[in-house]
């Protein structure tokens, strides 16, 4: 899987290296898009499921990481998953998907927006000014600085409300994502001892030979 990285709690290897540090969402072409759990569209059609190789099955021990998306920007996960996975860990890391997919659409809506206004932007004041978006040598004109400005100041004002919901919901899934972390941690710890003393009945009461 050239291009992904294996991350673990002692950093990554991969083929081409990624910075453990480097999380988040889709990758280029050849590679998955993500992780969907029959996940419905607004137009009620059901999102196709991630294209993984049909030999590829997640690690129970790493998180694989792949290249950043080019419409999100963001880099695909797909989660290690346990063995012995609990109904808990289940439910942490399908909420850390969904909030992997649910970022990750809100970047490609919002980048793919913000690349067609700006164009638009763009050929709107070249004409005004009777310019073409090419010159006489067919090199693609550019605005300058100030007249960008307006450009910018003008999308973040009108997507301005649109930005605090995400923010908001981006809050709000995070600490649902901590306290799920927390859960499973203490679930963990309480674990460990309770499987010991479990398996040292077992040895007690196993005949001897």
């Amino acid at each position: 899987m050239a291009g992904w990285c294996c991350c673990c709690s002692i950093g990554c290897c991969c083929c081409s290296w990624e910075p453990p540090w480097s999380i988040l969402f889709p990758p280029s072409k050849g590679f998955p898009n993500r992780l969907q759990e029959n996940k419905q569209t607004s137009g009620n059609q059901q999102k196709p499921a991630v294209c993984l190789p049909p030999s590829f099955r997640p690690s129970a021990t790493h998180d694989w990481i792949g290249p950043p998306n080019p419409l999100s920007n963001l880099r695909p996960i797909v989660y290690r998953v346990s063995e012995d996975e609990s109904d808990l860990e289940r439910r942490l890391r399908r909420l850390r998907q969904d909030t992997e997919d649910w970022n990750h659409d809100f970047w490609t809506e919002q980048n793919i927006s913000f690349s067609k206004e700006k164009e638009a932007f763009i050929v709107s004041q070249l004409k005004a000014k009777g310019l073409t978006l090419r010159d006489e040598d067919g090199r693609r004109r550019a605005l300058g600085s100030e007249d960008m400005a307006l450009f910018y100041k003008s999308f973040l004002d009108k997507n301005r409300s649109r930005h605090l919901n995400y923010n908001r919901e981006w809050y709000r899934r995070n600490l649902s994502i901590t306290l799920l972390m927390a859960r499973v941690a203490l679930s963990g710890a309480w674990r460990t001892p309770t499987d010991r003393r479990q398996q040292q009945k077992k040895k007690k009461n196993s005949p001897t030979t």
